[in-house]
Formats: structure tokens, sequence, C-alpha cells
């Protein structure tokens, strides 16, 4: 059955890509916050058809956490759930990803106008000046920076090295950070056409005052915060 679900969500998601692709050319006119609503209704619908057709459910705990200025969020990285959810599960954000993704047809397309932060990753420091110099404009319009710390999604069970760039720009910024824990690995596995049912669980933590610490140590606090809480998420498969 899994593959049967799998392979109808497939199709649907992938009918839903071209529709928004469309959908974020034609709202080009309006404001960043404008379009951003608009677009992400793909990510509403894509999570809702995530639930109904695959039997993927999630529970958000630590909402009392979130700050009301806007703040860096750090996050685990299993998945291709979380890129979606999360655009919609926070305040509007403007994720940081690998440049290379904005020249995919149709889902590229769509996220240019999504106010993204695009980093060439193989440019170094250059990479960090872009995070700081894009992420301080995206923080000033209202937006949220969204940043995946591991840089690439790692296995249930797995640890990624820790970039700094998101600390970075906290500590340039003196923007707050919001770590979150989550499983959505569990039953969205990377680079896995078949998904299965469960419940994500998605943590936020505490905010970390960024105010006169280094990058160095907002990445370690981040980091033991992060993956302490993983080991203490429930398994998503046995929540259903």
């Amino acid at each position: 059955m899994s593959l049967v679900r799998s392979l109808i969500f497939a199709a649907l998601q992938t009918v839903l890509t071209i529709f928004f692709s469309l959908v974020a050319f034609l709202s080009f006119p309006f404001s960043a916050h404008a379009r951003y609503q608009l677009i992400t209704g793909y990510n509403h619908t894509v999570i809702w058809l995530a639930r109904w057709v695959l039997g993927i459910r999630y529970v958000v705990e630590g909402r009392e956490h979130l700050p009301t200025q806007p703040a860096i969020i750090l996050a685990k990285h299993q998945s291709a759930w979380e890129t979606v959810a999360f655009l919609f599960l926070f305040p509007p954000v403007a994720p940081v990803i690998k440049q290379e993704l904005l020249n995919v047809p149709f889902f590229g397309w769509a996220f240019r106008l999504l106010s993204p932060i695009a980093i060439d990753r193989s440019a170094g420091r250059e990479a960090l000046k872009q995070i700081v110099s894009q992420g301080r404009d995206k923080l000033a319009q209202g937006f949220w920076v969204l940043v995946f710390p591991e840089g690439t999604r790692v296995a249930p069970g797995e640890k990624g090295r820790y970039g700094i760039g998101g600390a970075w720009l906290a500590a340039e910024t003196g923007a707050p950070i919001v770590p979150v824990a989550h499983n959505a690995g569990e039953v969205w596995p990377k680079n896995a056409f078949i998904k299965h049912p469960g419940t994500i669980t998605v943590r936020i933590g505490p905010v970390i005052d960024s105010t006169g610490k280094s990058a160095a140590e907002l990445t370690r606090a981040v980091e033991a915060w992060i993956e302490t809480e993983m080991t203490r998420l429930p398994p998503a498969a046995a929540r259903q």
C-alpha cells in the first residue's frame, strides 16, 4: 500500500508543482509578503495531501517559544518534508538554499519569487557573506531566516557537520535563534520514493540569545540542543 500511495502522491504533487509555478509567475507584481502567502498555498496543499494520501501527520511542540520579532530558525534536516512544511508552520521565512535549486523546472522558478537566500555553497567565505548581507535585508523586511546547519539531509540516527552560516548571521545582526528538532526522516526518508504513514514530531526549542556570543559558541549551543532532543523524540511510526 505504501508504494501505491506514494505513486498517487507523486502524481498529484507534480500537477500541483506545475499549477503553483503559474500562480507564482502571476504573483510577480505583488509585494514579497503577498507573493509568499499565495505561493505557499502549495506547501499547505502538499502537506494536506501527505496526511490524507500517505497517512503522514504531524504535531508541533513548543510554539510558545517563538519570539515576536523576526528570528533565525536553525533546524535538523532529514527529508523534503520540512522544506515544504516549515514555510507555513513558522512566520514567513526566507530559506537559505543551494543556488542550483532555482534552476529546477517549475519548482525552482516558483521558488525564485519566495524571497529565498540562494547561495553558492562552494564559494566558502563568500557564501557566508551572502548569508549575512541577504539575511540582514530579509530580517529588516520582516522575514525570518530558515537555515539547515547540516547543509544536507541526514538519515535518522545520524548527524552531519554543523555549519556556522546561520549562527554567523545571528552574531552579526543580534537576531535570536530558534532551534528546531524533528523526526520527519523516519516516514519521509531522504532520496526515497516510498513514504510511510506515521506522525512527525516538530519540537521548537527555547530562544537562544545571540547577544555577545560568537558564531562558534552559537553553533555549539544549537547543535547540543538539537542533537539532545533528537534522542528524546518519539518514533514517528509509533504515533499514527
